[in-house]
């Protein structure tokens, strides 16, 4: 099984900003999550992360090996990274959502992305049939995966949530990718607390 995971809040998430590729760290709430989430996942058989500090302080979590691949690093919004969404002006928001081809000033289509990260889950595809692969990433990669997984287009992406610190589950069968689970939150019940 591809056990998706994603990372940790960063103080850019608590506060609405997008976060591609700048590299903030983990909150203290953030390392907590990362903890629930070691604790959710029992005995995985590898991890392999993005390269990101704040996917790699989740991933650290497991304290096991951990494998950087590039391949499962966010979308880079270009000149929107770490900006308000609400600075994206409407248009470009809707060519975004009406063309997975579009790419953002100094950024990346969700086609290049989604093309990336199909070819990392064809990566783990025998290996995901005989044990649990933990890949920890962002929000845009672990919907591209999603995608893969229901084998549908990228301009699905628009219309999947995918919160901070939560888990989705992709099983490996005969017949290819089968997905059993988006967007678990309760092992973050106990935090709410």
């Amino acid at each position: 099984m591809i056990v998706l995971v994603r990372h940790g809040q960063t103080a850019a998430n608590a506060d609405g900003l997008l976060l591609g590729r700048a590299d903030p760290p983990l909150t203290e709430l953030g390392h907590r999550q990362a903890a629930a989430i070691a604790g959710a996942l029992t005995n995985p058989g590898a991890v392999i992360t993005s390269p990101l500090l704040r996917a790699r302080q989740t991933a650290a979590a497991f304290g096991l090996p951990v494998v950087e691949d590039e391949r499962w690093i966010e979308l880079d919004y270009g000149d929107y990274d770490g900006r308000p969404a609400a600075d994206v002006p409407a248009e470009v928001w809707a060519q975004w959502r009406r063309d997975v081809t579009f790419t953002p000033p100094g950024g990346e289509s969700l086609a290049d992305l989604g093309e990336r990260v199909r070819g990392a889950c064809e990566a783990l595809h025998a290996q995901a049939r005989d044990e649990d692969v933990v890949v920890v990433s962002h929000v845009s990669p672990i919907k591209a995966a999603i995608a893969w997984g229901l084998g549908v287009g990228d301009e699905v992406a628009w219309r999947l949530y995918c919160g901070v610190a939560t888990i989705s589950r992709i099983g490996i069968n005969d017949r290819g990718p089968v997905l059993i689970s988006f967007n678990e939150s309760r092992h973050l019940d106990a935090l709410d607390a």
